[in-house]
């Protein structure tokens, strides 16, 4: 999804963070910046957890995270543009919890559902929304 938030931020001009614990390419481009963090436990999660605010879209699949990027008033999506909420971000880490027992207790039960096309789609519009709503508020 990096490649379809680059196009969005260039075309609507905002600046774009990519936090990880490794050094990964990026494009040139004013607008697209990357900091890399240790490689401590949850490093990047603080880092964004930790910069994030009501000026933010945050792009995630972590649900502990997304939590937290709420907590500090940020816009969450999911990288199929599933916005997480402050209403719905406590059934989400809910199931979350329930998965992991269940591994834990030795159930195969097999991973999230492939990329479509259409997660591509309500991702970008999902973003696109988000950032013009934050463009009003702003």
């Amino acid at each position: 999804m990096k490649d379809e938030i680059y196009r969005v931020a260039w075309r609507v001009g905002v600046a774009v963070v990519i936090v990880s614990n490794q050094h990964l390419r990026i494009p040139a481009h004013p607008l697209v910046s990357r900091v890399v963090v240790s490689d401590g436990f949850d490093a990047a999660d603080d880092w964004i957890a930790e910069q994030s605010d009501a000026r933010c879209v945050v792009v995630t699949a972590d649900i502990l995270l997304a939590d937290r990027c709420l907590k500090a008033g940020a816009t969450v999506l999911s990288p199929t543009g599933k916005p997480f909420t402050a209403a719905s971000i406590g059934g989400a880490i809910a199931t979350r919890a329930i998965m992991a027992d269940l591994r834990a207790g030795g159930d195969q039960l097999g991973g999230p559902a492939p990329f479509q096309k259409a997660d591509r789609s309500r991702f970008l519009s999902a973003l696109d929304a988000a950032l013009v709503k934050l463009g009003r508020s702003v």
